[in-house]
């Protein structure tokens, strides 16, 4: 592989001020997805033939919908389980992928998208050239029991990843897909103990990492993640008024659905921590759901001092999302990390 092919297509959104964000759009059809990322691999339709001749468990579940197209019941969660297994192991390689039941099974092209913007934002501090390899190292906050992130970044560039949770059943499954995929050496995982806490406590001293990345607890409480479900739910003409605990139609436990304070708290919460720990990473980033959280995220970040920030949009199909990054470190601070780990002869 030369140079250039580690060089990033064009970005199809801009990054901007968080005080700036581009408003929402939707599209006609649901399965459209040509504003993914130019790299992503899940662009237009599925490929259903292909997904089903490397995971024929998925045959089943695949339907016709309204569009005359193949499509699953995203409402069923073992269809959406089984769709991610299929992703996961037709582009990924991935051959052995489960969670627990009521785990979060995030969608597949849009965890990719936030990977792929990320790689971006890295080949601007290297000259255009997306940073591949062991040497670079992703920490994922919150891994989840899906592991989605360290599978996806580690399959398309190579990065190592460590993965953090505080649910012990989520890092078991975590580990157990890591160990039956042979990853032990790409994905390392551990706990945070301290539960009032995200970064702090987490890492070694002498630890450092190129990037971060986090999908934070979306809901402010157990009612407003069952309001939630319930609006999803109607949306999908799947609504159960007998049900009384938040099932979204892909998963998730309480510590991965909701926070006290919900969004806006916990990157708030988890800027001050990485003010903490400034010089061990060189890029800290977080999904933003709500738009209307990001001009307090820029006020927050303008407190602890980060030195620059960006907020990137992006959209999958009908779902609009963006991502907020900062780094406490300046221009100067950045060509020296770059220089003594991803220069030539550093570890790429």
């Amino acid at each position: 592989m030369t140079a250039s092919d580690n060089k990033p297509n064009p970005r199809r959104k801009k990054t901007k001020p968080a005080t700036a964000c581009a408003p929402n759009k939707t599209n006609a059809e649901p399965r459209e997805k040509a504003s993914l990322h130019p790299r992503n691999r899940h662009q237009g339709h599925y490929d259903f033939p292909r997904l089903i001749k490397s995971s024929p468990e998925l045959g089943k579940f695949v339907i016709t919908n309204p569009y005359g197209k193949e499509s699953i019941d995203f409402a069923n969660p073992a269809a959406v389980r089984v769709f991610n297994r299929a992703l996961l192991k037709a582009f990924y390689g991935i051959a052995h992928w489960d969670i627990p039941a009521d785990y979060l099974c995030p969608p597949i092209p849009g965890r990719a998208d936030y990977l792929h913007f990320l790689a971006d934002l890295l080949a601007e501090q290297n000259d255009g050239v997306i940073p591949r390899g062991a040497a670079i190292r992703a920490l994922d906050v919150g891994t989840g029991a899906n592991c989605v992130y360290p599978l996806i970044g580690n399959g398309e560039y190579g990065w190592h990843f460590l993965g953090s949770d505080i649910d012990k059943l989520a890092l078991a499954s975590a580990s157990t897909i890591v160990k039956a995929n042979n990853l032990g050496k790409a994905i390392s995982l551990r706990q945070q103990n301290e539960r009032k806490h995200i970064l702090v406590e987490l890492l070694l001293a002498d630890e450092r990492f190129d990037i971060s990345l986090c999908n934070p607890p979306f809901h402010a409480s157990a009612d407003e993640a069952l309001r939630g479900s319930q609006r999803k739910w109607r949306a999908l003409g799947k609504a159960d008024p007998k049900r009384k605990l938040p099932v979204l139609n892909f998963g998730g436990q309480a510590s991965e659905l909701w926070c006290e304070g919900g969004e806006a708290r916990f990157v708030a919460q988890l800027i001050a921590e990485s003010a903490k720990v400034p010089a061990q990473v060189l890029w800290f980033s977080t999904l933003v759901s709500k738009a209307s959280n990001l001009p307090q995220i820029q006020s927050t970040l303008k407190k602890v001092g980060a030195v620059e920030s960006r907020v990137v949009e992006m959209s999958q199909g009908q779902k609009q999302s963006r991502f907020v990054a900062w780094t406490f470190q300046d221009k100067a601070q950045q060509a020296a990390w770059r220089a003594e780990r991803w220069a030539p002869g550093a570890g790429l």
